[in-house]
Order: C-alpha cells, then sequence, then structure tokens
C-alpha cells in the first residue's frame, strides 16, 4: 500500500480531532474529486512501520479522537488487505478510539469485508459533483451516507450516524 499524507490534527474528516491516512489508488475517478492526486495506487510513498509509527505516535495522545481513513480509497483492491491490518491493530491498541473511513464503495457492496469489524463509521459512495452541497458534515454531496457501522450490523439494516 501507498499513501500520500499522514494529518494529525483534523477536524473536518469525522467527529472530533482525528488523525487522517491519505491513501493512494481510487478506481472511481469521480468528477470535481478533491484529491485527483491520490487515484494512483503508485503515487505517493510506501506505507511502511515508520508510517505506521508515526500514526500510532499521533492516536496515543488522550485528545485525539481517532483514526479517519481516506484518500484515495482506502477500499481501492489494492489496498484492502493492508487496510484491514492497519485498522485490527489500530483498533487493538486503541480501542477507545473510533476509526471513520471513507470510500466510494457503498455499504451493500463492501458490508461482507472482514474491516468492517474494525470501522466505526461508514461514510460511502462516489462524490457527486451534481449533488455537491457544502452545509453537509464529514461528506461532499448528498448521495453519501454516513453509517453506524456496529449499530448496522447488529440491526441488519443502514443506521445512520447523527450528525
Amino acid at each position: 500500500m501507498r499513501y500520500h499524507d499522514i494529518t494529525k490534527d483534523d477536524m473536518l474528516n469525522g467527529d472530533g480531532l482525528r488523525v487522517v491516512l491519505w491513501v493512494s489508488g481510487c478506481s472511481h475517478c469521480c468528477k470535481g474529486c478533491q484529491n485527483p492526486i491520490t487515484w494512483d495506487p503508485n503515487g505517493g510513498i510506501v506505507f511502511d512501520e515508520e508510517a505506521k509509527k508515526e500514526i500510532f505516535q499521533a492516536l496515543s495522545r488522550n485528545y485525539i479522537s481517532g483514526l479517519t481513513l481516506s484518500g484515495g480509497d482506502p477500499l481501492y483492491y489494492g489496498n484492502r488487505t493492508d487496510i484491514g491490518k492497519l485498522a485490527k491493530e489500530v483498533k487493538e491498541m486503541f480501542p477507545q478510539k473510533t476509526i471513520w473511513l471513507y470510500t466510494g464503495f457503498v455499504w451493500e457492496t463492501v458490508s461482507n469485508l472482514d474491516i468492517m469489524r474494525y470501522i466505526d463509521v461508514l461514510v460511502d459512495g462516489e462524490f457527486v459533483l451534481e449533488e455537491k452541497d457544502t452545509k453537509l458534515h464529514w461528506r461532499g454531496s448528498t448521495n453519501q451516507r454516513v453509517i453506524d457501522v456496529p449499530a448496522t450490523i447488529k440491526k441488519e439494516k443502514i443506521v445512520l450516524h447523527c450528525e
């Protein structure tokens, strides 16, 4: 897996103050995307132990609410294994922190992935420029959903995260 950046004090990509991993690789290529530089799966730099250490060190701060996985697309086929391992490690080391994941895939096509056991909130769906709304919290277009993953799994129907 490759990545473009690690942000350590983000307030726009999830609830609270968050660490954000911006991964490389996206097959959706949405018109009007805010990060087209992250589409190329060979762009950015290799995600290695040093990058993981940097994330864990930032997450160890008590004022950090959790980790957000964005990009690109963390669920791009070439990222899924490494993202799954990272999410599992984060949950094991920081069970009180939340993990948010942004993807262009919809819940119905990714709900069966093992990684969902570790995700607290999933923002799903491609960005649709014609449905862009700058007043929305945590999403760019009205078609996207902010899903409470544990509640959705438990109830076996989509439960939206409260804004």
